[in-house]
């Protein structure tokens, strides 16, 4: 979303590149990590990897704003992922399955 001469105005030269090659570990994909990775998105981030043990029921809907009745019993951190594809197609998100 956001190019490197943007980040530069925003963030000045050395915290641009800081963001454009990190990689980010967001633990959890539920109320907190769709925030967190949808400002991390927004933010610049091009690399990040969502890990999360959970599938969605129907009660998380209430608060975690990406996801939707069609994706409930499918799995928070490959939803997460397509959800912020959509939304930034710029950034690689990697989504894991499990407990860390």
């Amino acid at each position: 979303m956001l190019s490197k001469q943007k980040l530069e105005i925003i963030y000045g030269p050395e915290v641009a590149d800081k963001v454009l090659a990190s990689t980010v570990l967001v633990v959890g994909a539920g109320g907190i990590g769709c925030e967190l990775m949808k400002c991390l998105s927004l933010t610049g981030f091009r690399k990040a990897s969502v890990i999360d043990l959970d599938t969605i029921d129907i009660s998380n809907l209430n608060r975690q704003f990406l996801f939707g009745r069609e994706h409930v019993d499918m799995p928070k951190s490959k939803t997460l992922k397509d959800a912020i594809y959509k939304q930034n197609p710029l950034i690689k998100i990697d989504d894991y399955v499990g407990r860390i």
